[in-house]
């Protein structure tokens, strides 16, 4: 049983893929949630080299976020990474949701991106 549900997420992460297209100006973010963490990975797919890992378990960030597993913290957490990407300036990034389902903490976290100014 915990096979079948481990396959129709990687099937459903590879049909996503198939339609996500990122470039030099707008890099991946893939979000990878799980119950009590929460981290994010910027990926440019061209170069093929990770830009940014931000994760509620990081030293600097777990001070500000103490339990990373709902949606209080996918919120502050958007918040923190939108304020780091500005830092970087990076304003347009592809959203990849790994074969998560978008609601709760995933949803919570796009919607807090796009209030801080990134476009996806």
């Amino acid at each position: 049983m915990k096979n079948d549900k481990l396959l129709k997420k990687i099937g459903r992460h590879k049909s996503i893929c198939k339609h996500l297209k990122s470039s030099h100006d707008r890099p991946r973010l893939v979000v990878s949630p799980s119950l009590k963490h929460f981290s994010a990975q910027l990926i440019d797919d061209i170069q093929q080299k990770t830009l940014i890992t931000f994760a509620t378990y990081q030293k600097q960030i777990k001070k500000q976020i103490p339990n990373g597993g709902n949606i209080k913290a996918a919120i502050t957490f958007g918040t923190l990474l939108g304020e780091k990407l500005k830092e970087k300036g990076i304003k347009k990034i592809v959203f990849d949701r790994a074969g998560y389902m978008y609601h709760g903490r995933i949803k919570a976290f796009a919607e807090t991106l796009r209030k801080t100014g990134l476009e996806f």
